[in-house]
């Protein structure tokens, strides 16, 4: 196990952050779909804990790429039991937190200690390991349930769960136990990643950066990259330090050095938002006529008017539009050309889910229904005129319903 240090607390932010907008782009945007992504992630992280638990002593590169995988599955675990199976978040946040003590009780019992310092043998590091895909799961559950039932928004929800992690660290500064603060700590870093990589991707129009996800998550490998390696040159240099120790070269480089990580991510993705915002045709929204809506009916020709103002979701014309070109094919039996046309809908709707559910999520949900079963009915093996043209015609107007509510 790595020593807990700045450094240490830097990469797991950003490796969380990378398990929220990583796995969202294999999943929408390569096209990969849930099932495959999760079947990938799982045998690639299985892979990577098999190395590490075969591995005699903390190897930096090994430890932090299961720590990035966990980071993915956790995420993929919790949007399975939401989307796939429909369990509301308060109750996914109840079972994780339940699982969550079960493991920890298990640990103390067989061990009676839960500190990452005392992890020496192979069976602490197993329930290490379940304890940590339990955090990452109770950390993407919790903070969306939190995000969602008291509409904080990933602006708010960065500040807010920074503010608690601060809180614990002042806690552990007045006495707090090193070990239940660490726990604390680890769990909600994972809510803050997921805010932080939120704040990073979402459209300008929705208060984020607009650098995507796939510019987001080469950022903070790169990021995580630099640490890792300095990490391990340290102890190919040094050696491993002693268990509960601080780092190898004094605690002053080490906060340097995460320092500066987060500050150079920091100043790195505002500057790749300025110059994507300066260059004309970047915007996310350049291929969509900002206030158009159309009428709803297959076929009937497109009908621009101003959204109402006061929309709970916000402007929702740039969907609107897309399913309209989805919907024009589709009436013209150009069922191949709408479900390529439906990508770009699937894509820019994932996108702005973290920026859209918080504002009214059961509009949100409606409309996700829907657009499911227009993405079900097109991409179909053998897929039917009337089931799609349905499908379309009731998420439009579902588009036009919202549009002034």
């Amino acid at each position: 196990m790595p020593a807990i240090t700045a450094t240490f607390w830097v990469i797991k932010v950003l490796s969380t952050t990378i398990g929220e907008t990583f796995a969202d782009y294999l999943t929408v945007n390569v096209g990969l779909g849930p099932a495959m992504t999760d079947a990938i992630m799982f045998v690639l992280l299985v892979t990577a804990l098999v190395v590490q638990l075969r591995t005699r002593s903390y190897t930096p590169w090994i430890f932090w790429l299961c720590v990035v995988l966990v980071s993915i599955f956790g995420t993929q675990l919790t949007d399975f039991f939401t989307d796939t199976l429909g369990v509301p978040l308060a109750v996914s946040t109840a079972v994780f937190s339940v699982t969550l003590v079960v493991v920890f009780a298990i640990w103390y019992r067989q061990e009676r200690t839960l500190a990452i310092a005392s992890i020496n043998t192979r069976r602490r590091e197993g329930f290490y390991w379940a304890a940590i895909l339990t955090t990452f799961a109770l950390g993407t559950a919790a903070g969306d349930f939190a995000t969602e039932a008291l509409n904080l928004g990933f602006r708010n929800g960065t500040l807010i769960f920074g503010g608690l992690i601060l809180a614990t660290w002042i806690a552990l500064r007045l006495g707090a136990g090193q070990v239940l603060t660490f726990w604390i700590a680890y769990v909600l870093t994972r809510p803050l990643g997921a805010s932080l990589g939120d704040l990073l991707t979402q459209d300008k129009d929705l208060g984020g950066l607009a650098l995507g996800a796939s510019a987001t998550s080469l950022l903070f490998v790169a990021a995580i990259v630099v640490l890792v390696v300095r990490e391990q040159l340290l102890v190919n240099r040094h050696g491993v330090a002693e268990k509960g120790a601080g780092p190898r070269v004094g605690r002053g480089q080490d906060l340097a050095w995460a320092g500066a990580a987060a500050l150079a991510v920091a100043v790195v993705g505002f500057g790749l938002s300025m110059a994507q915002g300066s260059q004309p045709g970047t915007d996310t929204q350049a291929d969509v006529a900002p206030d158009a809506v159309t009428t709803g009916a297959p076929g009937a020709s497109t009908a621009a008017r101003q959204p109402h103002p006061t929309t709970k979701l916000g402007n929702l014309s740039k969907f609107a539009v897309i399913v309209a070109d989805v919907q024009a094919k589709v009436s013209k039996n150009d069922l191949a050309g709408a479900k390529t046309r439906v990508k770009d809908l699937e894509v820019a709707w994932d996108d702005a889910e973290a920026g859209l559910k918080p504002r009214d999520a059961t509009k949100w949900h409606q409309l996700d229904d829907q657009i499911d079963a227009v993405l079900t009915a097109l991409r179909a093996s053998n897929p039917a005129q009337a089931d799609c043209a349905s499908a379309v015609t009731s998420l439009m107007h579902t588009l036009n319903t919202f549009d002034g509510v």
